[in-house]
Formats: C-alpha cells, structure tokens, sequence
C-alpha cells in the first residue's frame, strides 16, 4: 500500500458512477441456498423458543390418531410418505455392529483386526481384503429373511403412498421385499452391486458374481484389468452415494408423513435428514416406531426438534415397542393387517421354496462333481 497522499480531485473530473454488474447464475443460487438457510434458521428459533404457534397436524398424538391421518387421504399420491429405517436386520437375525458381546465389532478375533473398524476401512480393504470376504460370507444377501417392517413398507409401495425408502442397511432385505432401485436410498450402499476398486476401470459386477466368488473363497478381482472387486458398500473413508444428497433436497418437502424406524437419528446421516426436514415437514407428521434399552434415547429434544409429550407438541408421535409390532399395530389400524401377514407368509413361503431348489441343485452337482472325481481314468488302448 503507498503512503502517498491522494490528490484532491479537479472540479471539472466528472465522477463516474459504475454500472451494476449482472449477478451471474451461481451467485443467485448461493443467494437463494443462503435465504433457504436464514428461514430455516428463523423457523427452528421461532419454534425452539416458542415464539410461533402451528395448527395440530393429528386430532390425537397416537398411533391410531396417525392411522386415522392417512386414512383421510393427506397422504396422497402427490405427496406421499418417507421412511427412514435403520437396524431391522436385527429383527431379521442378522447381528448388529456394537452390540456388547453378540454384535460384529465383538466377534471379528479370528481376523486378526488392528482394530475392529479396519475390516470396514477402504484402505486397509485394499492391502488386506481376506477378511471383509471372510465375514461377508458369513453375512451375505440370500441367508435372511425380509421382516415384517420391510414388507409394510412394501404394502405403502402398493397401496401407492411411498415415496421414498431412506435406508443405512447394506443386507438388501429391502429389495428381496419387493423395493426397486427408485423406491431406495441405500445410504450406507449395497451388496446388490459390485464394482472394481481402481478408478481406471470401475467395472460392475452383479450380486450373483459377486456371491459366486464369496462362497468359493476366491478374492474377487476385476476380469478387465485384475483389481479388486468390493461390493457397492461404503466403507470408512468413502462418499456416501450422490444420490443421498441429491434426492433428500427434493423428497422431504414433499412428504406428508415421515416415518422413522429402527433409527435413534444420533448417528449420521441420518442424524442430518431431520434438521434438513426441519422446516420443510414442519406442519407435517414424524412417526417414530423404535425400541432401545433406553427407550427415549435422547430424541426428546434431539434428533433435530422432534417433540412428543412437551406442551407445545402438535405432530410427533413416538410408539415405543419392537418395529415389527409397531408396523403390525398400525396395518392393524389401517385395516392392512390381514393382507400384512398374509404377504409375509406367501413371500417368506416363496423364499423357503426357492432355498430348498437351491440347495438340492447345489447338492446335486456337488455328488455329480464327487463321483466323477472318484472314477478312475481308463487305460489307454494300445495302438
């Protein structure tokens, strides 16, 4: 900077007014994403503070006062119902990640773990996939069933009231229910697909590949160039899919009820989805159907703003018992309840039916592959 002083200006310089520049594109978007942010930072003091009132969404903050919600129809075919879920595969028979003494974190001695999160960590993946293939061959897609939570939500599907199924599960139990790509958000991915590890390559490979090369113990590697091949689920130090992102902006303002399952939201990201929805649901239904040691867990006053018993709660409702009674409950008041448990018996009948074909296929060729392994070569004759 010169310290020089500045020369008085001559009476006859006209001083020159700069035009206004035009505001380029992005400079409005970052504008207009900035006001969407200021109101909603408004909305959650205004109602954080009790500075604003809202009109009671349900004429009774029960299970039956939801039931009696959609029934009236607010939950049309334009707006629809979310459903954020996490840990059915508990319900399922599949063990959790942290469970004291019976979940995976538990049990992964015989790997030889630095630390039990490694055999989730992309990078040590990369030097060290024994292990990831070991375990997901003791977990993989095909050895469970779907569970009632999963089969409700496939009946929203067909009574055309889903938009959305929001999902940390990687089991793909959502899709054997009966959920397509664009029903789902496989936050946390998928074993569905699989796709080579080098970013040169990114070949996909599809799960009946994938299994094949589990269960022969083979380490997958990429048939276009000989890398790894790693099912499409996010590890530690990996992006959640785009797709999170993208459609979380567009599906919550333009759902009527939310319902959240098997979640406490103190975990990422779905912890995030409720803040975002904050003022985009505001005068719609959050639904919570879930079960901890600690049953409240923190959501009075966590989970971003969701209120059930305090004087100013008017929308939230939370039922506490296992998600799949409470999903039963509810069909029950819906009058689903018959079509409910009939759908889980024909699909899980289905599903035991296809197992046994599968077995006795694999037993057959198994004998077939011993007996001729067993037979002696004949003699060649001599010429």
């Amino acid at each position: 900077m010169s310290d020089a002083p500045e020369l008085p200006k001559s009476e006859e310089e006209e001083e020159v007014t700069p035009e206004p520049e035009e505001q380029s594109d992005d400079s409005s978007e970052g504008e207009a994403a900035g006001d969407e942010d200021m109101d909603f930072l408004r909305s959650l003091f205004s109602r954080t503070l009790g500075l604003d009132s809202a009109d009671k969404v349900l004429d009774e903050l029960t299970l039956e006062g939801v039931a009696r919600y959609i029934l009236s129809g607010k939950c049309d075919a334009t707006f629809k119902t979310n459903v954020l879920l996490c840990l059915l595969f508990i319900a399922a028979g599949i063990p959790d990640f942290r469970s004291p003494g019976t979940g995976l974190y538990a049990n992964l001695q015989k790997y030889n773990l630095p630390y039990p999160e490694a055999i989730f960590q992309i990078d040590y993946f990369k030097k060290h996939p024994e292990p990831f293939f070991a375990l997901a061959k003791e977990l993989y897609p095909g050895q469970f069933k779907p569970t009632i939570c999963h089969y409700f939500i496939k009946l929203l599907k067909e009574k055309g009231l889903l938009r959305r199924c929001y999902s940390q599960n990687i089991d793909t139990l959502e899709r054997v229910a009966g959920l397509e790509g664009d029903d789902l958000i496989e936050a946390h991915g998928t074993f569905y697909t699989s796709h080579c590890v080098s970013f040169c390559c990114r070949k996909e490979y599809n799960l009946d590949w994938m299994k094949e090369k589990i269960f022969s113990d083979d380490i997958p590697r990429c048939d276009k160039c000989s890398s790894l091949v790693k099912p499409d689920i996010v590890f530690f130090g990996e992006n959640l899919p785009v797709r999170f992102f993208t459609s979380m902006k567009m599906d919550f303002p333009r759902c009527d009820l939310l319902i959240v399952m098997g979640t406490s939201l103190q975990v990422q990201p779905f912890a995030g989805l409720f803040m975002f929805s904050w003022d985009a649901v505001l005068h719609h239904l959050c639904l919570c159907l879930c079960v901890q040691a600690d049953p409240l867990f923190g959501l009075l006053g966590f989970g971003g703003g969701m209120d059930f018993d305090s004087d100013k709660a008017y929308r939230d409702v939370a039922h506490i018992s296992t998600c799949d009674d409470g999903c039963l409950a509810l069909a029950d008041l819906l009058g689903w309840k018959a079509e409910l448990e009939e759908m889980v018996k024909r699909e899980h009948d289905r599903i035991d039916s296809q197992d046994k074909k599968e077995k006795a296929g694999e037993s057959k060729g198994a004998t077939a592959k011993t007996s001729s392994a067993s037979v002696a070569p004949e003699p060649k004759k001599e010429e």
